[in-house]
């Protein structure tokens, strides 16, 4: 079994702000101390030594009390003076002077001897004081989870303990990346015997990026390595070495590699790279010193590995486009691995992991999931089979169902339903609307199919037209590009069909057609007058690391050709889409109606509703799901 273990940068605090905090903690209970000793003499009141010189003279003084440095009187019952009780400091060799005087006018005297101080006041604050600190350090060695992050702070780290992973995961558990895996899997050799490399003096590279969306499966390659060359796994993240206080981070770095060294051959994990390596001094608002020094850090690390060195950084990210160079050139992280989107049958190796400790009905064949659920990651995978979980527990089911599956799929795509008030011509909008995507998707060969069209609130929108792919694509033609324009803009279109005014209810269709139009036309080359030019304005972020401007690559003149074009190719979408409608008008009002009663409706019913309008019946589309259940 692998020693699992988090970095050691977080096992003890910095030394630097570990003593500064001791330091602080020290003054303060000394101070309080000190606050508390001299509050208990504060119920005299002080006056000058002429003014209790002046008393005595005056027979308003009955008792007295010497000390080294001062002297308390006590008033007699006649005083003139408010307070019985008054406190004055004598002079340097004032008292044998004041001493005469109190004896001269029959004054009770009585004399203090010099206090040396109690022991145990002087012992008392320092066994706080080390009695505090060790039980500190007790915590610390045993985990400090609970400490409030304040404390955290002042002691200057991060108390985790180390711990082991409870289960071993190996590259059985990571599904759907078969190339990355065996483009990872040498590495597994070499950590397991690295004389056998460094012997014909070969070096594996010490530096190695995962690179991908979120979710597609980084940490969990880089954990499956680790569980097959079974090596110590040293795991944190990059925003966990961004401080405060410039270096800190630093510090952090060396300790981590160091403690990898010593338990060699190891893995060191960095999670989200970009964080901590991002390109350094560009930018709005410059750079960071103490995210630069980290970055400087790690650098310098990665070249002082020898050749003989068995010890392999993972590094994770997934925006590799505003990294640092210098991160990525040889014998850093110069070995990249690129982690995609699972297509249908990663998806279904995928599922069938998630799913075999699952309860799943017999009817549901995961090979229609994977179908129905293009454009998922592993990680989405994973919540939909935990989703329908959680639906079929609520209903208290044994097992999960389609049913579920499909709520579930809903749930993650369009999100919660909502509960609102909509108001009948509100709702027969909205039903046109639908229908109006429903129908032209439907009637267009080169559209997706339509599985679900609802107009039940979820999440942002008030309804949705759903659509699901035949087959994978991984380039987009014209035409398949043209035709959804005509379906984005024939809600809009139905709107003015059958009810003679648009609403506001097109925003989102408008928005997304106007920037396909516009990727079209400037990145594509899919205008026939501009042709195959690269028009795009920058696209580099100012706030994440990248240049603060740069001049357009164009004239203004092109700009506004490039605007026509846009205008131009939404204008026919719009036209087509309203034509195709007007063409299956009767249809798009059978589902309308069906739509306001029903509020939803699955393949099979969009299916009669379109057709029974027809005088002759149009064979159906191949849907690739199982029916859906209606709400």
């Amino acid at each position: 079994m692998a020693n699992h273990s988090k970095p050691p940068n977080n096992q003890e605090p910095d030394t630097i702000r570990r003593w500064t905090g001791f330091i602080l903690l020290a003054f303060s209970i000394s101070l309080m101390f000190s606050l508390y000793m001299y509050s208990t003499d504060t119920g005299l009141k002080t006056v000058s030594y002429s003014e209790i010189k002046n008393l005595i003279i005056t027979g308003q003084v009955s008792r007295a009390t010497l000390a080294q440095h001062s002297i308390e009187v006590q008033l007699t019952d006649n005083s003139v003076q408010k307070s019985p009780q008054l406190r004055a400091v004598v002079p340097i060799d004032g008292n044998a002077e004041l001493l005469l005087l109190l004896e001269k006018h029959k004054v009770e005297v009585t004399a203090v001897a010099p206090s040396e101080g109690s022991f145990i006041t002087y012992l008392l604050p320092w066994v706080l004081i080390l009695g505090f600190y060790y039980w500190m350090t007790r915590r610390m060695s045993g985990g400090l989870s609970n400490m409030p992050g304040g404390m955290k702070d002042l002691l200057g780290g991060r108390f985790s303990k180390p711990s082991k992973q409870t289960k071993r995961v190996t590259f059985d558990d990571v599904a759907g990346q078969d190339m990355a895996k065996r483009e990872v899997s040498e590495l597994v050799d070499f950590l397991r015997d690295p004389e056998r490399f460094q012997n014909v003096g070969a070096e594996v590279p010490h530096g190695v990026l995962l690179m991908g969306p979120p979710g597609t499966g980084k940490t969990l390659l880089a954990r499956a390595l680790a569980g097959e060359a079974e090596v110590p796994f040293f795991s944190t993240s990059g925003s966990e070495f961004i401080e405060v206080f410039v270096g800190v981070g630093a510090g952090r770095v060396r300790k981590m590699f160091e403690e990898a060294r010593k338990q060699a051959p190891s893995i060191i994990f960095i999670d989200e790279l970009d964080s901590i390596g991002r390109t350094r001094g560009t930018g709005l608002g410059g750079g960071h010193d103490e995210r630069e020094q980290t970055l400087n850090q790690i650098l310098a690390e990665l070249d002082g590995f020898s050749p003989r060195e068995a010890v392999v950084v993972l590094a994770a990210t997934n925006r590799p486009d505003v990294l640092d160079p210098a991160l990525l050139r040889p014998g850093r992280f110069d070995r990249h691995v690129t982690l995609s989107l699972p297509d249908k049958l990663a998806r279904l190796a995928i599922l069938k992991i998630h799913a075999k400790d699952l309860p799943l009905g017999t009817e549901i064949e995961l090979s229609q999931v994977a179908a129905g659920t293009p454009g998922f990651s592993g990680a989405d995978l994973k919540n939909l089979l935990n989703e329908a979980a959680i639906t079929a527990a609520r209903r208290r089911a044994a097992k999960i169902t389609v049913a579920d599956i499909d709520e579930a799929r809903d749930k993650i795509v369009m999100g919660t339903v909502r509960t609102l008030a909509i108001q009948p011509e509100e709702k027969h909008r909205l039903a046109v609307h639908e229908a109006g995507h429903t129908a032209a998707a439907f009637f267009n060969s080169d559209a997706d199919p339509v599985y679900k069209v609802t107009i039940i609130p979820r999440g942002r929108s008030l309804g949705g037209t759903h659509m699901l792919p035949e087959k994978e694509r991984h380039t987009l033609a014209e035409d398949y590009l043209r035709t959804q324009l005509v379906v984005l803009l024939a809600g809009r279109a139905a709107e003015k069909l059958l009810l003679g005014s648009v609403s506001s209810g097109a925003d989102d269709d408008i928005r997304r057609a106007t920037d396909l139009a516009r990727s079209m036309v400037a990145k594509w080359g899919m205008d026939s007058e501009l042709g195959p030019v690269n028009l795009r304005e920058s696209e580099d972020h100012p706030f994440l690391g990248q240049k603060i401007s740069q001049p357009r690559s164009f004239s203004d003149s092109t700009a506004a050709r490039v605007d026509n074009a846009v205008i131009t190719l939404l204008t026919e979408a719009d036209k087509s889409a309203v034509r195709l409608l007007k063409s299956h008008r009767k249809g798009m009002e059978i589902l309308v109606k069906h739509l306001e009663t029903e509020e939803t409706l699955d393949a099979t019913a969009i299916q009669d509703c379109l057709e029974s309008g027809l005088k002759v019946s149009k064979p159906a589309k191949k849907l690739p799901l199982s029916k859906t259940q209606s709400h």
